[in-house]
């Protein structure tokens, strides 16, 4: 069992910068491949980026490339996503999730979820 905890978000103005985190508790964490997703009023939840279990490869949708960044420190069983220059349409519910496989832009391949952090970025 693995237990997600999002943190990092908050109400920013475009242009700015944050970094997400998702702390993990429970087993084998770093056994796990890591997925960012994103959920805006009243659109479904999307994939934003995967990071595998040991960090070495990173996964992202197109329309993110070049301003967000996923990362982990295994030994502090956390994963981040970097956002840099924060438009107005980032503005959504971020939720971390794990799994077994990578890349994985589904949902449902995903295991365990976190609660969610909202990012609101005002213009």
């Amino acid at each position: 069992q693995v237990q997600l905890v999002e943190s990092g978000g908050g109400l920013v103005q475009a242009g700015d910068s944050l970094r997400l985190a998702c702390a993990a508790s429970g087993r084998a964490f770093s056994n796990y491949a890591v997925g960012w997703f994103r959920q805006a009023p009243g659109n479904e939840r999307e994939f934003v980026a995967a990071i595998i279990w040991s960090g070495t490869s990173t996964y992202y949708v197109d329309s993110v490339k070049g301003r967000f960044t996923i990362s982990r420190d295994n030994a502090k069983n956390t994963v981040y996503l970097q956002i840099n220059s924060l438009k107005t349409e980032d503005t959504a519910v971020y939720y971390c999730a794990a799994g077994r496989d990578y890349p994985n832009t589904l949902q449902d391949k995903y295991d365990y979820w976190g609660q969610g952090t909202q990012v609101t970025v005002s213009s």
